[in-house]
């Protein structure tokens, strides 16, 4: 029987791990800070969430499987309130969203209009890095 909670628990924390990887990978891949929140968010906290259940179901109660629980509890509550808190600062900054963004609600309610970066922008930033490139 304990041959078979412990090969489990290993699985969810290989599941665990994998969550975290396409976590960091979205981190990379993503074109703006709002959708590389997304994914630092939700694939960060249910693959670090799988890895703390994966360690409770391997330890048991055992203090270090107690501490598993506890720290996932802590992200659970801890996580959407920070990405919610960056994403809406990001916003209220002034950083765009990516050009192929289709809804920007809390924009056009609360900033007067659609924080959506236009192409027309992104050439004029484009243009200046290369310009920025040419000095140095």
């Amino acid at each position: 029987m304990t041959d078979i909670v412990q090969t489990i628990g290993y699985i969810v924390i290989a599941v665990g791990v994998l969550f975290d990887l396409l976590g960091a990978v979205g981190l990379v891949r993503f074109p703006d800070v709002y959708n590389r929140l997304q994914s630092a968010t939700k694939s960060v906290t249910l693959g670090t969430l799988g890895i703390m259940i994966g360690i409770f179901i391997v330890k048991g109660f055992s203090p270090l499987g107690i501490k598993a629980i506890i720290c996932g509890v802590f992200l659970l509550l801890t996580a959407p309130v920070s990405a919610h808190a960056l994403s809406r600062g990001s916003l209220r900054f002034g950083a765009k969203m990516w050009k192929g963004t289709v809804v920007d609600a809390y924009g056009k309610d609360k900033l007067g209009g659609p924080q959506i970066a236009s192409e027309e922008a992104e050439s004029e930033e484009t243009e200046s890095k290369e310009n920025d490139d040419e000095v140095a």
